[in-house]
């Protein structure tokens, strides 16, 4: 004679509870609407920043005219095409292309690095300090021997924005190696995995989670290093551009390339995440 044990009810017991229709549409709502609010709420304290006449033109003009600005810099008018001959999108579309190039070197060098300090210590031991001096360095401390050693085109812009995303794609997959359960890997060698397998198997899919917070740092800080990167023959570009109009006091157009890089930062941050939720399904999980 056998005997069933129906366990199903007391798991659900410890399901937490659906939200109900009310409450997700509650939540679906406050996440439409709170950042269109908190948008507005800066754009209305900006506007009665510039009406106020604390500050001028120069330091605080109008959104109206940051907008006209925007116009000018997206068509050609009056005969004149975009900034520096060239429209936002093609200024955004060279900044972008950098900033991929110099990122998909620095986080490939630097996840390979990450995975190879955490599983050799002795690396580790050699290479952190240097890692630590790199990451300690603003960009522009060394963006002037990269043009000295490479020249003025596309090189010196790349290495540097490679050199900024390099330092958190490699710690944060050190770390994540590091903090690899060690139950997990020791299991695996019970059952008779290789070296190579335990990391394949066990090791990268652990690392993943924070490996792709530690790309998404070296994203931010490519794109915080762009302005740097194309301060020497960087038009086309929105930090040649921004650069550019600097000189010239142009507070409009700057902050039309601030936004630019800003709002362009947003939509990759929005993208890394969706990748990461497909491509990490298990994180929080092990």
């Amino acid at each position: 004679m056998s005997v069933f044990v129906d366990i199903a009810p007391e798991q659900s017991q410890l399901d937490p509870p659906a939200a109900s229709p009310r409450a997700r549409w509650g939540g679906r709502f406050s996440r439409a609407v709170l950042p269109l609010l908190s948008l507005a709420v800066f754009f209305g304290l900006w506007q009665l920043a510039a009406v106020s006449g604390i500050w001028n033109q120069t330091f605080v003009p109008y959104p109206a005219s940051v907008w006209r600005a925007f116009l000018d810099v997206s068509t050609t008018h009056d005969g004149v095409r975009g900034y520096g001959g060239y429209l936002l999108v093609e200024h955004l579309y060279m900044t972008l292309r950098r900033v991929l190039a110099g990122v998909v070197i620095g986080v490939v060098l630097g996840v390979l690095l990450g995975l190879v300090m955490g599983s050799i210590a002795w690396v580790r031991s050699v290479l952190e300090p240097w890692l630590t001096f790199l990451r300690a360095l603003p960009p522009l401390a060394y963006f002037f021997l990269l043009v000295i050693w490479l020249g003025i085109d596309e090189a010196p812009k790349i290495t540097l924005l490679a050199l900024a995303a390099l330092p958190p794609a490699a710690v944060a997959t050190t770390a994540a190696v590091l903090a690899t359960p060690v139950a997990l890997t020791e299991a695996a060698r019970a059952l008779g995995a290789s070296r190579g397998e335990v990391i394949r198997d066990v090791v990268v899919p652990s690392a993943l989670p924070e490996t792709f917070t530690g790309i998404r740092l070296a994203v931010g800080m490519a794109y915080s290093s762009v302005v740097a990167a194309e301060l020497f023959n960087g038009i086309p570009g929105v930090g040649g551009l921004v650069k550019d109009a600097s000189n010239y006091n142009n507070t409009p157009v700057v902050l039309v390339g601030i936004f630019a890089i800003g709002i362009s930062g947003l939509i990759i941050d929005g993208l890394l995440r969706t990748i990461e939720r497909r491509a990490v399904p298990w994180r929080g999980k092990i």
